[in-house]
């Protein structure tokens, strides 16, 4: 047998995470077993490919061409590459610029007021038109008293009335001072972040870090989004999902991918193209986030979004957005398209949506 590529035998693109290997594994190895149908020489290739590149050292080792598989199911030594730059595949040493956007150019830019008051969801404040009717009414039942010469009977009358206004506005005022007390401590609470969670420092998070700087650069300019890293899907303990970002009623779910330039689009099932052809390169678990979101959160609208950056030199492109759980986008198309979608209510703060997406936060 021929010499195979490991990376291409797990189906997964040579800046691949941890996780993502450790996940295609774990599927193959479904199919691939010789309980499920598969030969002994396949599978034992599978779990060679597995064993070094879910090992660091032997990955790096395997990485600068130390290792290849052989036919004996042992790993071979091969004659170092040449130390020149490459000029195919994931670049190592390429680390992508950050996004740096003209706010001119974001649509949404102008119609927020980045210093307009927040206001707590749901809204526990009984609002002005209460307290504007009773001190109207209660100005016009003191008129009679002091224009009238009321009988006994009517005076008694008269007075019942007021008391119990007098007892209604108490009442009123109570629930004003509930009501700033609760956003008050709401507030406390969260401690007035806006962020929350913070992106991974390893060399395969850098996509995570570059989405990171993204959302604190342009999507904090609305007042009620918070941001948040290292999400658990309902359930689990680990970081399922890269970042969210939560603004009223609305939350999307966000994966950040390093992978080779190009154009990605996606079809209406959600299967990726690049260049006009199927995508092996990398795999995208966030539909199955979004989906577990929607459950877990009903009431709140709930979409997702693969945020794509180039691995080597060279351009990202990305197709109109289809109606799936997670299409792929630029950075840029990300800030204008998700942007909009959350700055139709820009100031609202849902306390019950911020709590449990904050439950959620492993990082």
């Amino acid at each position: 047998m021929g010499v195979v590529d490991y990376y291409e035998l797990l189906g997964v693109s040579r800046n691949a995470s941890a996780s993502e290997i450790k996940t295609a594994y774990r599927s193959l190895a479904k199919v691939m077993h010789p309980d499920a149908g598969g030969t002994a020489g396949t599978f034992r290739m599978l779990r060679e490919a597995y064993e070094v590149l879910g090992d660091p050292a032997q990955r790096a080792s395997y990485d600068r061409g130390g290792v290849v598989p052989s036919g004996g199911g042992t790993a071979t030594r091969t004659r170092p590459r040449p130390t020149r730059k490459r000029d195919f595949g994931t670049d190592p040493d390429f680390e992508p610029p950050t996004a740096i956007l003209d706010p001119e150019d974001i649509p949404w830019w102008d119609e927020v007021d980045p210093a307009a008051r927040v206001r707590f969801l749901p809204v526990t404040s009984p609002g002005h038109a209460p307290a504007v009717s009773a001190l109207s009414g209660f100005a016009l039942l003191l008129a009679p008293a002091l224009v009238l010469d009321l009988s006994p009977l009517l005076f008694t009358m008269w007075l019942v009335t007021v008391l119990g206004t007098t007892m209604a506005m108490l009442r009123l005022a109570r629930r004003y001072v509930a009501s700033g007390r609760a956003d008050r401590d709401f507030a406390a609470q969260i401690g007035g972040h806006r962020v929350f969670g913070k992106p991974g420092a390893d060399r395969d998070q850098l996509a995570e870090r570059l989405t990171a700087s993204l959302l604190t650069d342009y999507l904090t300019r609305l007042p009620a989004a918070r941001i948040f890293h290292g999400l658990s899907l309902p359930g689990s303990v680990f970081a399922d999902v890269d970042h969210a970002v939560l603004c009223g009623r609305r939350l999307v779910l966000i994966e950040s991918k390093l992978w080779l330039p190009g154009h990605y689009e996606a079809d209406d099932d959600g299967s990726l193209w690049r260049n006009g052809n199927p995508f092996r390169g990398g795999a995208v678990t966030l539909p199955r986030a979004v989906a577990a979101f929607r459950r877990h959160m009903p009431g709140v609208e709930v979409r997702g979004a693969v945020v794509i950056y180039p691995s080597r030199l060279g351009e990202v492109s990305t197709g109109e957005p289809p109606t799936i759980p997670a299409p792929p986008m630029t950075p840029e198309d990300f800030v204008y398209d998700v942007g909009a979608w959350l700055a139709e209510d820009p100031s609202a703060v849902n306390r019950k949506a911020l709590r449990t997406v904050l439950d959620r936060v492993v990082s």
